[in-house]
Order: C-alpha cells, then sequence, then structure tokens
C-alpha cells in the first residue's frame, strides 16, 4: 500500500474554518454497508445508530495554527504544516509537496500563520 492511494481533492469551501457554536449541530455522514448508501444527518443525532456493544471512538485532539508558506529556489511554491515540536525549533512536519525537498540550511527562523 502506498501513502499516495489516501490522497484526494477536498475543495477548501468544505473544510471547517471554525467550530460550530453548537457542537452538537455538526453534520454527521452515515455510511450503510447493507444498503450502500449514505445519509446526511446531524451529529447529535448519532444515538440513533449506536446499539449496545458498540464502541465509540472519540479524537479529542487539538490543531495548533501552525502552517508556513514558501517558496523553493527554483520559485515553486512549498506549505508547511508543523505538527509537534519536537524540542527547541525541531518540528514533525508534513511538507506538500514532499518529492525532491532536500534540507540546505540547518536553522531557520519562522513565523506562525494562522
Amino acid at each position: 500500500m502506498k501513502v499516495s492511494e489516501f490522497n484526494y481533492d477536498l475543495p477548501e469551501e468544505l473544510i471547517a474554518q471554525t467550530p460550530l457554536e453548537k457542537r452538537d449541530e455538526s453534520r454527521l455522514m452515515i455510511l450503510n454497508k447493507k444498503n450502500q448508501t449514505i445519509e446526511n444527518h446531524i451529529f447529535k443525532e448519532i444515538i440513533d445508530y449506536l446499539e449496545p456493544g458498540d464502541c465509540l471512538v472519540r479524537n479529542n485532539t487539538k490543531v495548533i495554527p501552525a502552517r508556513i508558506y514558501g517558496k523553493k529556489e527554483t520559485g515553486a511554491k512549498i506549505e508547511f504544516l508543523l505538527l509537534k515540536n519536537i524540542e527547541g525549533n525541531i518540528w514533525e512536519t508534513i511538507v506538500r509537496p514532499g518529492n525532491k525537498l532536500h534540507i540546505r540550511y540547518k536553522s531557520y527562523i519562522w513565523r506562525r500563520i494562522t
């Protein structure tokens, strides 16, 4: 399996930029394997789809506002998403596009973009 198999286009206007005031009003997509259908509901209706013995996994991770944009020497645009501060100025990142990116400098001064 290749990581590239997980790439897909997601229009920016479909990505929530801020949480809803009433979080239970957020969208809920129901995938019905038996009927092979997709239904759209609101999250507070999730209780209607849970049965005894089901396992509900809650993701309580937080996103830091750390997206950095830049240009390579060739003029190509590049984007860094800072995921985790390892130590000092060393970060775990996702870089797009990630191919053919080489580290040329030992230290950088970055500013957070929100």
